[in-house]
């Protein structure tokens, strides 16, 4: 499977992601279901970290289940190319028509725990997201709208305001600081 060879051959930047990665690669190895959210324990999913041309600026959305600024992502949904759903999820919850990879190559890794929560009216019990994110490039005067169902907010912030604005404090200081040190 294509993705899990890029996952052994990513190259982690921090203990983090060492250790994340190797919980990845372990589950996958065990769960063959892992890319469906039908797996009740953790499932495969992709986020991106839009930012602009210049790298000065990052698109979140304000999450509604969060409740906080967030990057873009969603569920694998059995799709084996990640890259294609971060780049669906971002067009998804922006509205951007044109959003590309920067590279191909994954940017980061995490396992993301998932609070229990409801959803079009379902409790969803609390999980993990085995993630792989891509780092991709959007155009700022493109027009941006909100996707009512998953967020209220879509808004370019500076590398230093998006850390700023989500209160997600775990997210900030393991991996949006994270990813916004990997732009420099």
């Amino acid at each position: 499977m294509k993705i899990v060879e890029e996952i052994k051959a990513y190259a982690p930047c921090c203990e983090q992601e060492a250790r994340d990665k190797a919980v990845i690669l372990d589950y996958l190895a065990k769960n063959p279901d892992a890319f469906y959210r039908s797996d009740p324990i953790a499932h495969m999913t992709a986020s991106a970290w839009i930012v602009n041309r210049e790298r000065t600026k990052v698109l979140m959305v304000y999450h509604r289940i969060y409740d906080s600024w967030s990057w873009t992502g969603g569920h694998a949904d059995g799709e084996k190319d990640l890259l294609a759903v971060a780049q669906r999820e971002a067009r998804e919850e922006t509205g951007l028509r044109k959003v590309s990879a920067v590279s191909e190559k994954i940017y980061s890794l995490e396992v993301l725990t998932v609070d229990g929560h409801e959803k079009r009216g379902e409790y969803v019990a609390s999980h993990l997201h085995l993630n792989v994110t891509y780092l991709l490039e959007a155009d700022e005067s493109e027009e941006l709208r909100v996707c009512e169902e998953e967020n209220s907010g879509v808004k370019w912030f500076t590398l230093d305001a998006a850390l700023a604005a989500s209160t997600e404090p775990w997210f900030v200081e393991r991996i949006y600081k994270k990813l916004n040190d990997k732009l420099k």
